[in-house]
């Protein structure tokens, strides 16, 4: 089955309004040339038939903008070969008055191709075209004058004319739908490739502020093996790294999270904050997952045991700094290489539209600066 992309769909929406558009525009003309060319004692006849030609034209164009299938095709044929019979009534082949009708059936012939399928179209064209040859060869038209039949012929090439350049239209929509189509499956691809990549970076974001950092501590003789906060601590790891891969709330406490935390970083904490700050989830746990990355690496590079956090603004701006009078650092000379601020503070600020400032110097403390913006 062929699946009509909206390129595709909008075009023959558009031959439809268009068809429409170019047989009542004629129309007008068309009749006037008839009553232009006609003898006196014709007008009246070539006024009847013109009348009938407008009303129907009138009509058809109302269908083809109501867009409503093609049944009425086979109609519009034999309504334009009925008025074509009009010649034997007006004397039109003696009064060399058959151009309007050629014209109606030209039109007609030329403005189905974009309107219908291509069997329709040319059976429609070959009956048009050949009835109104017929009929005036049946008038005597070559014993008058045998460019009126040569001239009614052209009809039917004309339709194969605008039935080749309606394809090559119809063909660059298709491709078009088809680039469309590549796009969207190569941005969607790109979103699901995006969207792993992110859960691997929080999957190694989450190994190592939780069971990395504290086997590193223990490793490197910062921890006793047997202190007794050891245990509770590995054991809310592994319930965290559980709990990344399950289903999450759609908001949580940002202070709850903050406090939960101040509770195993093995520090004396200064904390001040509202009594609560619902957020996004995935902002609440963002920003407290960088506080916390923010108080390890306080635990174990700043020399002191004590610290401050002061969160402060609501749902829609917030700041929260992590601040400690240790002997510092130059943030300048940490290597890239390092993950906890680059990945674990700062790009976890960055992926929720915040930002995480580092002010810092030797023998002069730190202060992490972590700022959120919901229009951000």
């Amino acid at each position: 089955m062929t699946v009509v992309g909206e390129a595709a769909r909008l075009l023959e929406g558009f031959g439809r309004r268009y068809a429409a558009a170019v047989r009542l525009a004629t129309v007008a003309p068309i009749v006037a040339i008839a009553l232009f060319r006609a003898s006196p004692e014709n007008v009246a006849g070539t006024a009847v038939a013109g009348g009938a030609a407008a009303v129907w034209t009138c009509g058809y164009a109302w269908w083809l903008r109501a867009g409503r299938g093609h049944a009425p095709v086979a109609l519009d044929v034999v309504v334009l070969v009925g008025l074509y019979t009009s010649i034997f009534l007006t004397d039109a082949v003696e009064d060399r008055n058959t151009g309007w009708l050629r014209l109606l059936i030209t039109f007609a012939c030329v403005t189905c191709q974009w309107h219908t399928p291509p069997l329709a179209g040319g059976l429609a064209a070959l009956a048009m075209g050949g009835g109104a040859v017929g009929l005036i060869t049946m008038a005597g038209a070559a014993e008058v004058d045998s460019s009126l039949i040569t001239g009614t012929v052209w009809a039917m090439p004309a339709a194969g004319l605008s039935r080749a350049a309606w394809v090559l239209v119809h063909r660059a929509a298709r491709r078009a739908d088809r680039a469309a189509a590549e796009a969207v499956r190569a941005r969607a691809e790109s979103q699901v490739a995006e969207a792993v990549r992110a859960e691997e970076r929080e999957l190694g974001n989450s190994l190592h502020d939780t069971a990395a950092t504290t086997l590193l501590m223990v490793g490197i003789g910062q921890v006793r093996s047997d202190a007794q906060w050891l245990a509770p601590q590995a054991s809310r790891d592994l319930d965290r790294l559980r709990s990344d891969s399950g289903r999450t709330p759609e908001h949580a406490d940002l202070v709850e999270l903050l406090r939960a935390d101040l509770d195993f970083v093995q520090l004396t904490v200064e904390f001040e904050a509202p009594d609560a700050l619902r957020l996004p989830f995935e902002v609440a746990r963002a920003i407290a997952d960088a506080a916390r990355e923010s108080l390890t690496n306080v635990r174990r590079h700043a020399g002191t045991t004590r610290a401050a956090v002061l969160l402060s603004g609501d749902a829609r701006s917030l700041r929260l700094d992590v601040a400690d009078q240790g002997k510092g650092f130059s943030p300048g000379t940490v290597a890239g290489t390092r993950r906890g601020l680059r990945e674990s503070v700062r790009g976890r600020m960055s992926r929720i539209g915040g930002t995480a400032t580092i002010t810092s110097a030797e023998g002069a403390g730190t202060l992490v600066r972590l700022e959120w913006h919901a229009d951000e």
